[in-house]
């Protein structure tokens, strides 16, 4: 059995101060720096050097795809002239 929406009870967030803040942060990207969205990019490797970046990347507390990301920026830092 349905229940019916009553007009009166329902609360209305279109006009309170916090969903216009909402609003503000969402819309304009107030204070903070707009994200680039991010591709999905593939390689292959062998199995075995796999393990060994994961371990490595796991020991410095980064994930396989935040380890990946950190190489490249290294990289990127090391032989960018």
């Amino acid at each position: 059995m349905a229940l019916k929406k009553n007009p009166e009870e329902s609360v209305s967030y279109a006009e309170s101060a916090t969903a216009e803040r909402a609003k503000q942060l969402f819309n304009s990207g107030e204070g903070t720096k707009k994200k680039e969205t991010k591709i999905l990019t593939t390689f292959s490797i062998e199995p075995s050097f796999k393990k060994e970046l994961e371990g490595l990347f796991g020991e410095l507390g980064l994930s396989w795809a935040g380890g990946i990301r950190f190489a490249l920026k290294e990289f990127c830092k090391k032989y960018k002239e």
